[in-house]
């Protein structure tokens, strides 16, 4: 109860139909709404992060070119920090579109002998420990049979 259910391309397609109608009818509301769009957002965020990392490669050539350090330092460090904000911003986009685990994928997860804290946590270590207890119960399995 309460989950995720993605619209099939025809629900899609209505509800796309649906907004273009309205924002036609009252623009200053489309306006409204798509400002608070996460999906805007994150391509705005992208973006601004591309133009973060053609500026830092520009500054990081012309450096080489004129064999100025400080040149040199202040495109790699831009350049870093804009390809850092592309992923934590790519990261957080996909954490919130991302629909969240279904009960039967919880209670899978904590039926595999792991603690509950653990399970409820699903972060990418939690699911790299559950992998590989998968492979090792596999493996058991295949020696004890042998």
């Amino acid at each position: 109860m309460g989950g995720v259910v993605p619209l099939s391309e025809h629900e899609q397609r209505q509800l796309e139909q649906i907004e273009q109608a309205l924002y036609r009818e009252d623009p200053k509301f489309g306006r409204l709404v798509r400002s608070s769009d996460p999906r805007v957002h994150y391509k705005r965020k992208l973006a601004q992060a591309l133009i973060g990392v053609m500026i830092g490669a520009g500054l990081l050539a012309a450096g080489i070119v004129t064999h100025r350090l400080y040149l040199e330092a202040a495109g790699a460090g831009v350049l870093l920090l804009s390809l850092i904000w592309t992923v934590v911003s790519w990261r957080r986009h996909v954490a919130r579109i991302r629909p969240p685990q279904s009960k039967t994928a919880q209670a899978r997860s904590a039926g595999s002998g792991r603690p509950a804290a653990a399970a409820r946590q699903g972060g990418w270590r939690a699911r790299l420990m559950e992998r590989m207890e998968e492979r090792w119960r596999r493996r058991q399995e295949r020696n004890g049979r042998i």
